[in-house]
């Protein structure tokens, strides 16, 4: 059989092969090893050493399901993407939209050079103009400061390379003082560079201080990674997005009229960037990335324009298909951190192929996009919980306290039942005991 057709056979009806048979077709698509298919056996059990390394006061471990959403089609490469997340239909409203994108070329991608930044917030500065002249003249020296504190990454091809002052002027009305505030740009390569950074912000506190006569509030990286973007960019037919109750020209028009009403409206943008992080959240957290950094860059991402708005853009291309579009600060890291140690993070990457870091942005930022066009597709057709509350059915059952078999009694009869919510679950199961 051609890949193709490989693909079609071994993940068909994926969601209805029991755990051992969906490892099996992972196996055999080679997406994952005879090896690490024997960790799933531990449900990839982090180990009480390493848990006890990782936090402070540490307890026990909390899991998340961990699955893959099929069908992803990135840059002309086939992915099944790792996601670890506790909520339903996520992982299938990603695969149902890679599927569909996937015959029309799926997702393209582009990065900008990975560069994050870091900060030294000074305060009390004598004379704030002759501290920029002062402070841009030693650029050479800061950097070079900079650098000396973390030689492994200028010898990799990484490391600080450009500074820049923001003045923040002294505010009466608002209580705000004047701060200088010194950006360093550093390019660091595969890691996210989070104690790169930090090493190096606090390295050059004392050298700045002397050259700008202020004083250091603190130096830090900074989350928001406006030099560290990902695009993924989609097209489709609209005659593809046909449905029995609507033409695909009805769909493709509204899915267009979603996308402006969250640039408009912030309560509406709030939720609709919220479906598009469902997907990346899951993949930066198996992954083992930092998704409360990447959350909050994202956010601040949305807000650039002084008004919280929608991180996509859906429009009508000149040829009438649906064109999709998004643009996220990703810093994210291929090495580094929890990666190189915690079982579901390595199983994650090689999922992936091991990606650069570069090609882990494209997957993610491709992600977020298929979540986001699932879920307007959902609200603007058949609305949201015909299908969220389907897949929410089988939680309501193990909530009820149903057990093997029970549980998919429990949820289909949900399915069919007027309310779906806890009691009902709860009558379902009592009847169904009783009649045994």
């Amino acid at each position: 059989m051609e890949m193709e057709d490989k693909e079609t056979h071994y993940l068909s009806k994926f969601y209805q092969k029991s755990k051992s048979e969906r490892i099996e077709a992972l196996v055999k698509l080679r997406f994952l090893s005879e090896e690490s298919a024997k960790a799933f056996t531990d449900d990839l059990q982090l180990s009480a050493e390493i848990a006890d390394s990782m936090i402070e006061n540490q307890l026990a471990t909390y899991q998340l399901p961990f699955g893959v959403a099929l069908n992803f089609l990135i840059d002309d490469e086939a992915y099944a993407v790792p996601m670890a997340i506790e909520e339903p239909s996520v992982v299938a409203a990603a695969s149902s939209a890679a599927k569909l994108f996937a015959p029309y070329g799926g997702f393209k991608t582009a990065t900008t050079t990975r560069t994050m930044i870091g900060q030294v917030i000074l305060t009390d500065i004598p004379d704030c103009l002759q501290a920029i002249k002062v402070l841009e003249d030693a650029e050479a020296t800061i950097i070079q400061a900079a650098n000396d504190a973390h030689p492994s990454i200028v010898r990799r091809g990484g490391g600080a390379d450009v500074i820049s002052l923001n003045h923040i002027k002294e505010d009466v009305a608002s209580g705000t003082p004047e701060f200088l505030i010194l950006h360093l740009y550093v390019k660091t390569l595969e890691a996210m560079g989070a104690n790169i950074i930090n090493t190096m912000m606090e390295a050059i506190i004392p050298l700045v201080e002397e050259l700008s006569g202020g004083k250091a509030l603190m130096g830090i990286l900074s989350n928001y990674a406006t030099e560290c973007l990902a695009t993924a960019t989609c097209r489709i037919p609209s005659t593809a997005l046909a449905t029995n109750d609507w033409s695909g020209e009805e769909v493709r028009d509204r899915i267009v009229l979603a996308s402006h009403a969250a640039v408009v409206d912030p309560y509406r943008a709030v939720t609709h960037n919220k479906g598009i992080m469902n997907g990346i959240d899951a993949v930066v957290i198996a992954t083992g990335n930092d998704w409360r950094a990447i959350s909050a860059g994202v956010h601040a991402y949305a807000s650039r324009s002084g008004q919280y708005r929608s991180l996509t853009n859906w429009s009508k291309g000149e040829n009438g298909d649906l064109v999709g579009e998004l643009t996220i600060p990703l810093p994210i890291g291929a090495v580094g951190g929890s990666i190189s140690f915690h079982p579901g993070a390595k199983i994650a990457h090689e999922l992936l192929g091991n990606p650069s870091a570069d090609t882990l942005e494209s997957i993610i930022v491709s992600v977020g996009l298929a979540q986001n066009f699932s879920a307007i597709r959902a609200l603007v057709t058949d609305g949201i919980q015909r299908g969220h509350m389907a897949l929410h059915s089988r939680s309501l059952a193990i909530s009820a306290g149903a057990q093997g078999d029970e549980i998919m009694i429990v949820s289909e009869k949900l399915n069919q039942s007027k309310n779906m919510n806890l009691a009902t679950a709860k009558e379902i199961l009592e009847s169904f005991r009783q009649s045994e």
